[in-house]
């Protein structure tokens, strides 16, 4: 099984967690009109798929381990297991009624208040669980980056003129804050304690939660949509290939920045309120996006480019206390 032993190696797994959290929506603009429920469906195919691929392979460099994936798994507690499987499902919820908000309310509202609220629960609960890294540096960092959320926030609503926010788009972000930040402290449970799970059994079996709970919960949001007419599963059928590949590269892509935040948490020198705070700077890593790529701020005035600018000052501020917290840890 492969983990970090040094902090430049887990740092960079962190870094690369944060890059795919960020970009794996660009699959989702990639389809165009296709509505996101029938993405949905392939995008956690991928999840699934990148779930057994690193257990088969990252998990399983030594056999013979006891911490090898499938020795492991066969070795760990039931509890371990269902920690792992409700964290996956929880994740699914946070996910979908993430969407379901930045639809009615936008990003703007959607996303200061949902990842927010689920970078300050996630952090903190995290940290109770395994208090590793400087609280001072670790805690400080998160205020940064909730700031910089907020500055692209306004940026993007100044840059559409604003608009009027429904009490059920508040709802739904804070929802979404509240589910999006209790998934990984089931997950860091599930990785400690008698007889836990290691990172590679936790992505497998936290894939499996976010395979099933998808069946109920993207079906009843296909029949019930927030915005738009129902969806049938016909419509799914009759998606292209390049449409369903798109769906399944948008799961892979994900997939892999989660099982290399999970690896990155395992070492002893990082934690998981280090990996969790540190890989929700994805959001400024969809900024980058958003400006540079799909220039979603062409013809921005002054005051919306300096707000950008202040954005990625808070983000880099924040995210360097973070990193530099797990090495001052006794100050």
């Amino acid at each position: 099984m492969f983990i970090p032993h040094g902090y430049s190696v887990a740092l960079a797994l962190m870094l690369l967690s944060m890059f795919c959290w960020g970009s794996w929506a660009n699959t989702q603009k990639a389809t165009g009109n296709w509505r996101f429920e029938l993405f949905y469906w392939d995008y956690v195919w991928g999840i699934l798929i990148s779930g057994v691929a690193a257990g088969l392979t990252l998990g399983r460099i030594e056999p013979t381990s006891p911490e090898s994936f499938f020795p492991n798994l066969a070795s760990a507690n039931w509890h371990a297991i269902a920690l792992a499987f409700f964290g996956g499902a929880i994740f699914n919820v946070a996910n979908l009624l993430l969407v379901a908000a930045i639809a009615i309310a936008g990003m703007a509202v959607a996303f200061p208040i949902g990842i927010g609220l689920a970078l300050v629960i996630g952090s903190v609960l995290n940290y109770l669980i395994i208090p590793k890294g400087n609280p001072v540096l670790l805690f400080g960092g998160i205020v940064l980056v909730v700031v910089a959320i907020i500055f692209d926030a306004i940026a993007y609503r100044r840059l559409r003129g604003g608009s009027p926010v429904t009490r059920k788009g508040i709802v739904l972000s804070l929802l979404c804050g509240v589910a999006m930040g209790l998934f990984y402290p089931f997950v860091a449970k599930a990785l400690s304690g008698e007889n836990h799970l290691v990172p590679y059994t936790v992505a497998f079996v936290f894939a499996i939660g976010v395979f099933i709970s998808n069946f109920p919960l993207n079906y009843a949001l296909m029949r019930w949509p927030v915005t738009g007419n129902p969806v049938s599963v016909r419509e799914y059928f009759a998606g292209t290939g390049i449409l369903h590949a798109w769906g399944i590269a948008g799961g892979l892509l994900w997939g892999v920045g989660t099982i290399s935040n999970f690896v990155a948490s395992y070492a002893r020198i990082v934690g998981p309120a280090t990996a969790y705070g540190f890989g929700q700077g994805a959001t400024m890593i969809s900024a980058v996006w958003g400006i540079f790529v799909w220039k979603e701020f062409r013809g921005a005035d002054n005051r919306v480019k300096s707000l950008l600018i202040l954005m990625f000052v808070f983000f880099i501020a924040g995210l360097a206390a973070v990193a530099l917290a797990p090495l001052t840890e006794n100050g």
